[in-house]
């Protein structure tokens, strides 16, 4: 994979089209998972294991963005909420089924999706790895952790799944 530049969604400086299970053909690759699990290339990632962010919950999709930076966090967060010092893993995925804008963000944190977050029930298929990013420094980390647990303690942490 030699671009790791976004996806331009919605054209330069429009508001970007809704995603929906009917209509994802204007997003644009490459596209990003970010996750603790070590995986290779041509695994697939599928909706029904455990969350990454809440335990004991099993996830009816599979999340994915067009944005390094969203997968950067999705990998830093994961491997953070396991409690492991290890670096997590960003992976290139194709989805390969229809997928829609992830509602978690968009429609509750930020409107029109500017994270180009997304999910899908169908599975994502990992076609490389992303190696070279770069991880935020251990006091953002930590800030996003903190307010990560007053979401918990607010009851405000719901993943709409």
């Amino acid at each position: 994979m030699t671009s790791t530049e976004p996806a331009d969604v919605g054209g330069s400086g429009s508001s970007p089209e809704p995603v929906t299970y009917d209509h994802g053909e204007h997003v644009e690759g490459p596209l990003f998972h970010g996750t603790k699990a070590v995986l290779e290339v041509g695994d697939e990632l599928v909706p029904g294991r455990s969350s990454n962010f809440q335990a004991g919950r099993v996830m009816n999709h599979v999340y994915f963005t067009a944005m390094v930076e969203t997968a950067v966090w999705g990998a830093e967060l994961a491997t953070a909420l396991a409690g492991s010092t290890e670096r997590g893993r960003v992976y290139v995925v194709e989805p390969l089924g229809p997928f829609e804008d992830d509602p978690n963000v968009t429609d509750k944190r930020f409107p029109g999706n500017p994270t180009r977050s997304y999910r899908t029930r169908s599975p994502l298929r990992v076609v490389g790895e992303l190696e070279d990013w770069e991880g935020h420094t251990p006091e953002v980390l930590q800030g996003m952790l903190a307010s990560l647990a007053r979401l918990r303690e607010q009851g405000l942490d719901v993943i709409e799944d």
